[in-house]
């Protein structure tokens, strides 16, 4: 049956003698083939096998924990301070680097809701409304209403994955910022247990140059009576005052110090000063334990066991997918754009409405763009290299971090023992020589040697403590944190640093 001519109320293009039916029909047929006979341009990412990324069977350094098996979930907590782990989720909550790191997250996101609309058509509602009073020739006025509603529609469609390659690279690069939000939380976490690990050391050697302070100055008291007694010599007195007067220069040299470490707490954790200081002072108690924990012995688990490297692959795959976007822009492009309305005017009672509609594709051929397409293909593809040697080299530097940290680590927990001995032995020597010389057997020159020795083996076994202390968060760190690729979403809790 031949198609019906439209009513004469109804307005259209000349496109619009055809039957509306049966070019739908034909659009349609027409789409499905093309979508059928094209696939997304670019090449379809694979992430680099291990043999090209040149990761090492297994380390080289040796494993430190001696077979145990804790995790690093709680690891944290194992270390015995629970004001470390208060002032860890005190930064993670107000430090502006998390508050950066979620922003991130949420424009990626965006980005990615941009390039999934343009999967589907966009539709568009416009209307119009107008009255006007003129006056004619004869001094007639007369009234005009008129009014008019418009429904567009257009869809471009992905016939070469122009789109699909978009939506490819915006969901790896909001992966790959969810990645970096962890990243941030483990850096953060292990920053803060630096510094706090760096004052309580500072504390410990504080209270070592007090005590030392305090001795020399009971040196210098006891030396300067028996000089008035006769029985000491003035250079004794004048070793004695320059002793007692370096000791508290040492004090006042280790507050600043400690003072220090407590200003860089405060940017980290977001509390003022005070406050910090009061809870640091409240805290004072035990020394932080070292512990533990089992490192992967496959170097190959750290790829997705550390966030940064994890946020390098995503970049990388969003870069692959960039490829197939720049590809597309030199195929082809075919849109469908349609349109229906209702308009009309209201002249003095006697209305007049008409119902126009339009519809039909539309085809863009690239001809000659002076090799502009071309060009940004070409630089897509620099920028996929330039992602994948950034991710070579990552993972280069987080073997090297993991490498070194097990050689540190190993090395502090061999030299604590025998810097304990030799602390412990200078210590009853400087105890002996003291007890000679106020039994006049012994010089002060004798006796101020003595005690800066064991003053020298106490520093050296504080410093040897805190620096396993510190490699251990630094290999804590290397291996990854304890990041859990189910970590939920950064509007979830942040009180849960290692899970």
């Amino acid at each position: 049956m031949p198609c019906p001519m439209p009513p004469a109320t109804v307005s259209s293009p000349a496109s619009a003698t055809l039957c509306p039916r049966w070019l739908a029909r034909s659009v349609t047929g027409f789409t499905a083939l093309l979508l059928a006979a094209c696939a997304a341009v670019g090449p379809d990412y694979l992430a680099p096998s291990p043999d090209d990324l040149t990761v090492p069977a297994d380390w080289q350094a040796a494993l430190p924990h001696g077979g145990s098996t804790a995790g690093l979930e709680d690891w944290w907590s194992r270390l015995g301070d629970p004001l470390l782990i208060e002032l860890q989720a005190q930064a993670l909550k107000s430090n502006p680097s998390m508050q950066k790191a979620a922003a991130q997250i949420g424009a990626a996101r965006a980005a990615l809701a941009s390039a999934e609309a343009a999967e589907v058509p966009s539709l568009t509602l416009a209307g119009s409304g107008s009255r006007a009073k003129a006056m004619g020739a004869t001094g007639a006025t007369s009234v005009t209403n008129s009014a008019s509603l418009a429904l567009d529609a257009s869809w471009e469609l992905d016939l070469f994955g122009s789109v699909r390659r978009n939506v490819e690279s915006g969901q790896a690069t909001a992966q790959a910022r969810l990645a970096d939000w962890n990243d941030t939380r483990v850096s953060l976490a292990a920053e803060v247990a630096t510094d706090y690990i760096n004052y309580r050391a500072c504390e410990a050697t504080l209270k070592l140059a007090r005590a030392d302070a305090a001795s020399r100055e009971a040196t210098a008291r006891i030396t300067e009576g028996s000089f008035r007694a006769g029985a000491n010599a003035s250079s004794d007195v004048a070793l004695a005052n320059a002793s007692a007067a370096s000791g508290r220069a040492s004090v006042l040299s280790q507050q600043a110090d400690c003072q220090i470490d407590v200003k860089g707490l405060v940017p980290l954790v977001g509390l003022p000063e005070a406050r910090l200081q009061q809870l640091l002072d409240q805290g004072a108690a035990q020394p932080l334990q070292p512990a533990l924990f089992e490192v992967q012995r496959l170097p190959l688990a750290l790829l997705s066991q550390r966030p940064d490297l994890v946020a390098k692959e995503r970049a990388l795959a969003a870069a692959s997918a960039s490829v197939g976007v720049a590809e597309a822009g030199r195929y082809p492009r075919l849109s469908l754009a349609g349109s229906i309305g209702r308009s009309g005017a209201d002249l003095g009672g006697a209305a007049r409405y008409s119902t126009p509609w339009s519809f039909g594709p539309s085809l863009s051929l690239p001809v000659f763009d002076g090799g502009a397409a071309r060009a940004n293909v070409r630089s897509a593809e620099a920028n996929y290299e330039v992602a994948l040697a950034a991710y070579r080299d990552a993972v280069g530097t987080a073997v090297k971090e993991v490498e070194q940290g097990l050689v540190r680590l190993g090395s502090a927990e061999a030299r604590e023992a025998d810097l304990r001995r030799s602390a412990e032995g200078y210590r009853r020597v400087a105890t002996a020589t003291e007890t000679a010389w106020r039994a006049g057997s012994e010089s002060l020159l004798t006796l101020e040697q003595t005690r800066r020795d064991a003053i020298s083996a106490e520093q050296a076994l504080l410093a040897v403590q805190r620096d396993r202390l510190l490699y251990g968060v630094a290999l804590y760190k290397a291996v990854g944190g304890g990041w859990d690729t189910s970590l939920p979403d950064p509007q979830a809790t942040t009180a849960t640093l290692t899970r």
